[in-house]
């Protein structure tokens, strides 16, 4: 086994063994009850549905509380989605790209069973991926090529009250940002998601211990439907405070490649990744490195890594305002001399993004835009922006207007 193997085992075993210094937390003691008042024979108003943890927001947006379904058997059902549409102009287009796009950046409805033993989780629809630094990946491209109608869907096995397992479609556990619109600070993820998988398929074991949850994965990576990818993650939650550490490898290397596995698939990935949030504020700086080994059986002739990270900032204001900020920076290791394997702008080169996404969101209609801007140093020419490939600069402007659809119509007290 290599070294790069050896590395990302020890890191997950790391995060297994931290967690087991977790200790539960008490619950606190009920007041005795008051002998000198009759008990009140009205009985409680059914319990409001809240908003799931599932799809994630990480904010500003925020989800709605489903609608709830009586599903026989199956149980309560809680139903809801997002509609939304992005607008995009930019300068500088890649080659087959162009500087205008309207498309419909999401129409998904999700279905999910929160309690008892059995559960699941189906996301549904059509979806558009809006990728800062890269050309815009649209509706008519993703399903066929990526994630196919249903991207994410999977059974989860509640076997202890701390306990749980997932398998199907999983949501990745690497990286601060997920993989739709709406789930994210901003519109367009960024360019160190660029080198993260974002669904990947196999099976998850979560254990949550006091303030801290370890998650592990055996998976198929960068959707490459070949289940050699082993991961681990370990979370800790203490008030405003939350911090995580992910790290992840291929066991295995394979030549396949297309639009959903990228060569990236046959590396490795690290994550460290902060949050406060605390009143309007939610702060989230993370660092990432990745590594694909030489391997020139695939055709890796010289393998390269890639380190950097970013800063996610929002601050809520009044009437549903929000303005998120997100800054990052990311260098690739290698050179063309070396033959190094190209996974930025050419070998050794580094990107810079900055974008601000001023949003609004009124129950659960929002509207938001993206202004960014996206710079490449030491690039290789013809691996960059405009026609030809030679621009190491790219604005860009991009607009959503959506609805988060649920149980949106509140009930009137009595």
């Amino acid at each position: 086994m290599t070294v790069n193997y050896l590395r990302t085992l020890a890191a997950i075993a790391f995060c297994f063994g931290l967690a087991s210094v977790c200790d539960a937390q008490n619950a606190p003691a009920t007041p005795a009850a008051d002998q000198q008042k009759p008990p009140d024979q009205t009985p409680p108003p059914p319990a409001a549905p809240t908003a799931l943890s599932a799809p994630a927001f990480a904010g500003p947006l925020s989800n709605v509380p489903p609608a709830i379904f009586d599903a026989g058997p199956f149980g309560k059902i809680a139903v809801n989605g997002i509609v939304s549409g992005v607008g995009t102009a930019q300068n500088n287009p890649f080659p087959g790209d162009n500087n205008r796009h309207a498309d419909l950046s999401n129409g998904q409805v999700f279905i999910q069973k929160t309690d008892g033993w059995f559960q699941f989780y189906i996301q549904a629809g059509v979806y558009s991926l809006p990728d800062l630094g890269l050309p815009y990946i649209g509706t008519n491209d993703t399903l066929p090529n990526f994630f196919g109608p249903v991207p994410q869907a999977y059974l989860k096995l509640q076997a202890g009250k701390n306990t749980s397992f997932e398998i199907g479609a999983l949501p990745t556990l690497i990286g601060a940002e997920y993989t739709y619109s709406f789930e994210n600070m901003n519109i367009e993820r960024g360019i160190v998601w660029n080198q993260e998988n974002a669904v990947n398929r196999g099976i998850q074991v979560n254990q949550t211990m006091g303030k801290f949850t370890a998650s592990l994965s055996w998976n198929d990576g960068f959707y490459s439907d070949r289940y050699s990818w082993l991961w681990g993650s370990l979370a800790y939650a203490n008030g405003p405070h939350a911090l995580s550490f992910v790290a992840g490898g291929n066991m295995s290397q394979t030549a396949f490649q297309n639009l959903a596995t990228p060569v990236q698939n046959n590396g490795s990935i690290y994550n460290v990744i902060y949050t406060f949030t605390k009143g309007p504020w939610i702060v989230t700086p993370y660092f990432q490195y990745t590594n694909i080994p030489t391997n020139a059986k695939i055709g890796v002739v010289k393998g390269a890594s890639t380190t950097g990270g970013a800063i996610f900032v929002s601050y809520a204001m009044k009437h549903g305002f929000s303005l998120p900020v997100r800054w990052e920076y990311l260098a690739s290791s290698g050179s063309a001399a070396q033959n190094s394997v190209n996974l930025m702008y050419g070998p050794g080169s580094t990107g810079t993004s900055f974008t601000v996404t001023p949003t609004v969101q009124k129950g659960g209609f929002f509207v938001r835009g993206d202004l960014a801007w996206v710079h490449a140093g030491s690039y290789t020419k013809g691996a960059v922006f405009g026609p030809a490939g030679l621009d190491n600069n790219q604005f860009r402007a991009v607009g959503e207007v959506g609805f988060v659809f649920g149980n949106n119509v509140a009930e009137k007290k009595p």
